[in-house]
C-alpha cells in the first residue's frame, strides 16, 4: 500500500477544508498519514481511518530559530514515515515542508500553497524580502520532475513563474458537498440580513464590513450585519474580542462568535459578504454561500473574483473600499429581483466548477499521476 503524507499546520485546517482529498487519496488506496500541531480534531482525523503524527509549530512566530526547529522536526517525520506522496498545504507548510520533506528523502512532493495570505496583503521591507524568497524556494528550488502544484485560483502561479508549467492544476477550493448547503427562500425582507462567516482577522475585512453597514444604514437601508467566526490568537492581525463585543452594542450589528451551522446561517440570511483584503484562495464561507444560493458581496481580489463575477453571481467591489459596500448592500435591499437573479447564477456556478466531486476528482489525477 503507498503512504500519502499530508503536512498542515492546524489540524482543524484540515477538518474543515482536506478531508475529502484524503477521502480521495484513502480510496485510491493510499494508507494516509497526517501531521499536523494537534489541539481539539484528532479523533476527528482519525474516525475517517487517518494516522496523526503531531507537529507542534506557532503559526504566530516568523522567526528564524522557530523555522529551522519546524524544518528539523518535518524531516525527522519524513524520514520516519518514508512517504511515497508528501502532500504539503498551505503557504507557510510548502516552503518550509517542502524543503524539510526534500531533506528527509521524500521523492514525491505535492505543493498546495491554498492562498498567499499576510505577505502578499501587505505592503513592508520585511514583506517584499520574504515574498522574494518563497518565489525563488517554491517556484525554483522544489519545482522538479516529482513535484505537483496545486493553487486555489488562476492569480498564484503567475506569482511563481508557473502560469504555463503542465506541473500545475487548478483546484476550485476545499470543494463543498452540495447535498450539505441547499438553495432555500428567502427570508422576509426588511431588513436586509448581511452575515460575514471568517476567522475574525483584520485582513479578512471584519473591520470594512462593520463600517460598510454603518454608511448603508446611514443612506437609509434597512440591513442588519451579523459576524460568525472566532479571533484567531496565532494572527497577530486578530481582532479583539473586545472590539467584536464593543461592535456588537451598535444598531444592527452583532458578533455571534463560531457556529458548527453554517448551512443555517445562510437560510436565515439574504447576502454573503466577506470584504477581505487577505492574499485568498477561493474562500470556502463564499464557497458554501454559493451553493446556498445566496449572492455575494466581495472584493475583487484573487481567490474572490475566480467565484464571482460582477453583476452574475454578485457584486465586485474594490479592496478598502467601504463606500462602494455600502452602495453594494443599499442596492440589494432596495432590488429583490436582483437579490434572486444573483443567488441563482451563484448557485449555478457552484454546481459547475465547486463541488467537492470537482476537487476530488482533480486531485485524484494528480496522485495518480505519480503512477503509484
Amino acid at each position: 500500500m503507498p503512504k500519502l503524507l499530508y503536512l498542515i499546520t492546524e489540524d482543524w485546517f484540515f477538518v474543515s477544508h482536506f478531508l475529502p482529498m484524503a477521502r480521495t487519496a484513502k480510496a485510491a488506496g493510499f494508507e494516509v498519514v497526517v501531521a499536523t500541531r494537534v489541539r481539539n480534531h484528532a479523533s476527528r482525523i482519525e474516525a475517517e481511518g487517518f494516522r496523526v503524527v503531531p507537529l507542534e509549530s506557532e503559526r504566530r512566530s516568523l522567526g528564524l530559530l522557530e523555522a529551522l526547529r519546524g524544518f528539523f522536526r518535518i524531516a525527522r517525520i519524513v524520514r520516519a514515515e518514508r512517504p511515497d506522496i508528501v502532500h504539503c498545504i498551505a503557504l507557510r507548510m510548502v516552503a518550509i515542508g517542502g524543503l524539510a520533506a526534500k531533506a528527509g528523502g521524500a521523492k514525491r512532493l505535492v505543493l498546495a500553497p491554498t492562498g498567499l495570505g499576510l505577505l502578499w496583503s501587505e505592503e513592508s521591507a520585511f514583506n517584499r524580502f520574504a515574498r522574494t524568497v518563497l518565489r525563488f524556494v517554491i517556484g525554483r528550488v522544489l519545482r522538479g520532475r516529482n513535484t505537483h502544484y496545486l493553487f486555489e485560483n488562476t492569480d498564484d502561479p503567475r506569482e511563481f513563474g508557473l502560469q504555463d508549467s503542465r506541473a500545475v492544476t487548478i483546484v476550485p477550493g476545499a470543494g463543498v458537498a452540495p447535498e450539505e448547503f441547499q438553495p432555500s427562500p428567502d427570508p422576509t425582507a426588511p431588513p436586509l440580513k448581511v452575515a460575514v462567516v471568517a476567522r475574525m482577522i483584520e485582513a479578512k475585512g471584519i473591520g470594512d464590513a462593520v463600517d460598510a453597514l454603518r454608511r448603508a444604514r446611514a443612506l437609509g437601508a434597512p440591513v442588519e450585519l451579523d459576524l460568525y467566526g472566532s479571533p484567531d490568537p496565532s494572527n497577530r492581525r486578530s481582532c479583539s474580542e473586545a472590539d467584536l463585543r464593543k461592535w456588537s452594542e451598535e444598531p444592527g450589528i452583532r458578533w455571534h462568535g463560531p457556529t458548527h451551522d453554517i448551512a443555517a446561517v445562510w437560510r436565515t440570511h439574504h447576502i454573503a459578504m466577506l470584504l477581505t483584503w487577505y492574499r485568498e484562495g477561493v474562500p470556502r464561507s463564499l464557497i458554501e454561500a454559493a451553493a446556498s444560493g445566496r449572492p455575494i458581496v466581495t472584493t475583487d481580489s484573487p481567490g474572490c473574483r475566480d467565484l464571482v463575477r460582477d453583476r452574475h453571481e454578485g457584486i465586485l467591489v474594490p479592496l478598502r473600499n467601504t463606500e462602494a459596500a455600502a452602495r453594494a448592500l443599499v442596492e440589494l435591499a432596495e432590488d429583490a429581483e436582483l437579490r434572486a437573479r444573483l443567488g441563482s447564477a451563484a448557485h449555478a456556478r457552484f454546481t459547475a466548477l465547486f463541488t467537492e466531486a470537482t476537487v476530488r476528482h482533480a486531485v485524484g489525477t494528480v496522485y495518480a499521476g505519480f503512477g503509484l
